[in-house]
């Protein structure tokens, strides 16, 4: 007789991966920057961008929240006079 590895049919202890959170794509170009955001889910992802400029005298911003409502596409646009150091999404419910 062989013995078979054991299966438990219970994922109680398993996390449940979240289903939240549009997913964005991210373009620079020169001193401008563009995002588009897809969210897949069926809540409502309020994204903002981020752009924190290069230069100590340019002025890094945090745009205002969008709601990407489920099934949507939201594209948001900043810059900096000169170069972008960085750029990010940051989700909320």
């Amino acid at each position: 007789m062989r013995e078979h590895a054991r299966v438990d049919g219970d994922d109680g202890d398993k996390p449940v991966p979240e289903t939240f959170g549009a997913e964005c794509r991210t373009s620079i170009d020169g001193s401008h920057v563009t995002v588009y955001c897809h969210n897949p889910y069926p809540e409502t992802d309020r994204v903002r961008l981020h752009i924190e400029c290069d230069r100590w005298w340019d002025l890094d911003s945090d745009g205002a929240p969008v709601a990407a409502e489920p099934a949507m596409t939201v594209r948001l646009t900043g810059r900096c006079w000169k170069e972008v150091r960085s750029v990010w999404v940051s989700h909320e419910r």
